[in-house]
């Protein structure tokens, strides 16, 4: 590679180490660093240029996640909302059929008190010619009073519906627009990352492409290995459930199909949008997100995992994967990537949650 060339890597690992420490502060699990001075001839690439490459790499696509799981969460909650606003108007349109019967019930009643309220009841009785079938009608009178009166209670609370239905349909619609706004910052978000990503990865020539595969395999198999090493493995025996087993067999079927931010299926996937669909498809509906399953779902010591269950990473909940048992997950990497195998000490684990508990 020219001085040129290795001037252009130098430049985009500085520039994009600054683009993702400045957009997410902390969140990164491995820090960018700048690129260090080569100790090697002026124009090779060294390992350690790779490994920094390496390091951005995993900064800006563990941004991208971040930003993917508030997409999801934000698609999420508009979905709902929409959904809500659906129910309130058709409960709008019900209560305005209801209320229009019964006005006309109304007019009805106020109409036939009209026609019997000319005279007193005094008169009407030395007017009649068969005083019991004016008691009769009299009685009559009194029930329609009565059911004039609960007809007016029943109108008045079908108006007080449609208000608050109405109210309730407004507040929904101002949530979802917050929830558009927030799902299209997130998208912007996510693509700016992976642009930057591919944009340093495109600096790389095959070789050097080939290099930084290797150092990813390798800082995997590390962190796996460290994992073991631990005997964590020793202690963890248990038994999937029926529902878990069913889990595992959608998940691994899924096996080779690409990431895609945002995808649930079924030719494409994200990390959250896998597993989710995985329990969906054993008839346990779980979170959308990442960050949701780990808020929402019960959960279990790492010892006590069992195939089925999902494992949490990184600090702040941006991944997740399906523990398949023998210390094997089932995930969706990241951009570029493919639904796969791994080891599942293969990066930090925040926890371990069991949808089915």
């Amino acid at each position: 590679m020219g001085t040129g060339k290795r001037g252009l890597i130098a430049t985009a690992v500085t520039v994009i180490g600054a683009v993702a420490v400045l957009s997410a502060p902390g969140t990164a699990f491995a820090a960018p660093t700048p690129t260090p001075t080569p100790t090697a001839s002026p124009t090779a690439v060294t390992n350690k240029d790779i490994e920094a490459v390496r390091k951005q790499l995993d900064a800006l696509y563990h941004d991208a996640a971040v930003a993917t799981d508030a997409y999801n969460a934000a698609e999420e909650k508009a979905e709902q909302q929409s959904a809500q606003i659906v129910a309130l108007a058709q409960k709008i349109v019900k209560g305005q059929e209801k209320l229009a019967k019964l006005k006309a019930r109304a007019g009805a009643a106020a109409a036939a008190q009209y026609r019997s309220y000319g005279l007193s009841d005094e008169a009407q009785l030395m007017l009649s010619d068969d005083p019991q079938e004016f008691l009769d009608g009299t009685r009559r009178v009194l029930q329609g009073q009565r059911a004039t009166k609960a007809l007016i209670a029943e109108l008045t609370r079908t108006q007080q519906d449609l208000k608050q239905y109405a109210a309730d349909a407004s507040a929904q619609w101002t949530k979802l627009e917050a929830n558009r706004k927030a799902k299209a910052k997130a998208k912007k978000k996510v693509e700016q990352q992976i642009a930057a990503a591919e944009q340093l990865e495109s600096q790389l020539e095959a070789k050097e492409k080939k290099r930084l595969a290797e150092l990813e395999e390798q800082a995997a198999h590390q962190a796996q290995t460290a994992w073991l090493d631990s005997g964590v493995l020793k202690e963890i025996s248990g038994k999937a459930s029926a529902a878990g087993k069913a889990a595992v067999a959608y998940a691994t079927n899924q096996i080779d199909k690409p990431y895609e931010w945002g995808a649930e299926g079924p030719d494409s996937y994200d990390c959250s949008g896998l597993t989710s669909q995985a329990w969906a498809s054993a008839g346990k509906p779980i979170p959308r997100t990442s960050q949701e399953q780990w808020k929402q779902l019960k959960h279990v010591d790492v010892k006590d995992m069992r195939p089925g269950d999902l494992i949490i990473y990184f600090h702040d909940a941006s991944h997740v994967a399906m523990y398949l048992g023998d210390g094997a997950i089932v995930h969706a990497p990241r951009p570029g990537r493919t639904v796969t195998i791994a080891g599942a000490g293969s990066m930090p684990i925040l926890g371990v949650v069991r949808p089915d508990a």
